[in-house]
């Protein structure tokens, strides 16, 4: 079932296979490549020591800089919703712990992560460069103006809830595009799939509500203007 792998990728793998058939599969992920993709990359690599052990439950986890890392299900939801193609370019905005764009890695060409927490993003190159996932570039900043540099951008993945979708991330998404997006209040959210067509129309799609933290930034929350929530 496994396509590629790479170093420490076997180790754990029977909670994985676990993982994927009953908290993926048993709930409706089909996506071949978002499969492959959470059987590939061994997710206790990307939580702290004491966390390991509970990498694949099925849960949300507390990982460095008081931020967390999404139950499997939600990055597998998120990840096929985005209908990825080997070619493709990807944004993320919140890195985290890396693990989300560690998946994506494996099944699209190049990954852009960006992660306002500078700690967390070193702790993101690092993990990457060990497990030798050498097609994701991470910058720290302001996710919520996105990466222009870098654009356009084949799909755009948000892994904060925004209180709307940010202009500067709708400007950067390629014609065809996808972005993947929470968007509502601090607590809970509509997760929200976005395509742009090729005459440049925005057609928006509610794939059910969710709970993460809050994006913050320019076009998101601003940091006196949130509180503690459990994401998923």
């Amino acid at each position: 079932m496994i396509k590629e792998c790479y170093k420490d990728d076997l180790e754990r793998l029977a909670e994985r296979e676990w993982m994927v058939q009953n908290q993926l599969i048993g709930r409706g992920i089909t996506d071949e490549m978002v499969i492959n993709s959470m059987l590939i990359v061994p997710r206790h690599k990307y939580v702290m020591e004491d966390k390991q052990e509970y990498a694949y439950y099925d849960s949300a986890l507390e990982i460095e800089s008081g931020q967390t890392i999404s139950q499997p299900y939600i990055v597998a939801l998120m990840a096929q919703a985005l209908k990825l193609k080997s070619i493709d370019k990807v944004l993320e905005i919140g890195t985290g712990s890396g693990y989300s764009a560690a998946i994506l890695s494996r099944m699209a060409m190049n990954i852009y992560t960006i992660e306002r927490h500078e700690g967390l993003a070193h702790l993101a190159k690092d993990r990457f460069r060990s497990q030798g996932y050498d097609n994701i570039a991470v910058q720290v900043g302001d996710g919520t103006l996105g990466w222009p540099e870098k654009a356009p951008f084949d799909a755009i993945l948000v892994t904060a809830g925004g209180p709307v979708i940010p202009d500067s991330l709708i400007n950067q998404l390629a014609i065809g595009g996808r972005l993947v997006i929470p968007v509502g209040d601090k607590g809970e959210q509509i997760l929200i799939r976005v395509k742009k067509t090729l005459t440049g129309e925005l057609i928006e799609e509610n794939l059910g509500l969710v709970r993460f933290v809050p994006l913050i930034g320019t076009e998101g929350w601003g940091e006196s203007n949130i509180k503690n929530v459990k994401p998923c």
